[in-house]
């Protein structure tokens, strides 16, 4: 067998149970700060909780996918590590990435929600009109 259906091997081998963990994790995790960011709503929270879960399996299984392919032969074993340690290495940097720019955007949301409930409850309640000949 090819050295570099090895390396293509081992690399589907740790990618994709490590992309299923890392969802899973943010998930089970992040279901929290949602819910805190759409001010208690359970139900949007896990709604948008699990789109965003679909769209992180999506765009990294789309770059495990599109980074599988090695340009250049694959002379032996040391060859193999180094090709699928380069391969993972970028897959953790793409997880890391879309990690953090979730909990950016997410955040950004949250500040914003707490802002507008703060400013809501400055807010005079309106005046009651008088009756009149009472």
């Amino acid at each position: 067998m090819d050295l570099a259906v090895i390396g293509y091997i081992a690399y589907l081998l740790v990618a994709i149970p490590l992309t299923v963990w890392v969802a899973r994790t943010l998930g089970a995790n992040g279901y929290h700060f949602i819910k805190d960011v759409f001010a208690g709503d359970e139900q949007l929270a896990h709604a948008v909780n699990r789109l965003l879960q679909v769209g992180f399996y999506l765009l990294n299984f789309g770059f495990v996918a599109l980074w599988l392919r090695t340009a250049d032969p694959v002379p032996d074993a040391r060859g193999v590590f180094e090709t699928v340690a380069v391969k993972i290495g970028a897959v953790l940097l793409v997880l890391g990435v879309l990690h953090v720019l979730n909990v950016i955007v997410l955040n950004g949301f949250r500040k914003r929600a707490h802002v507008d409930a703060r400013t809501l409850a400055a807010l005079e309640p309106p005046q009651r009109p008088q009756a009149h000949g009472a």
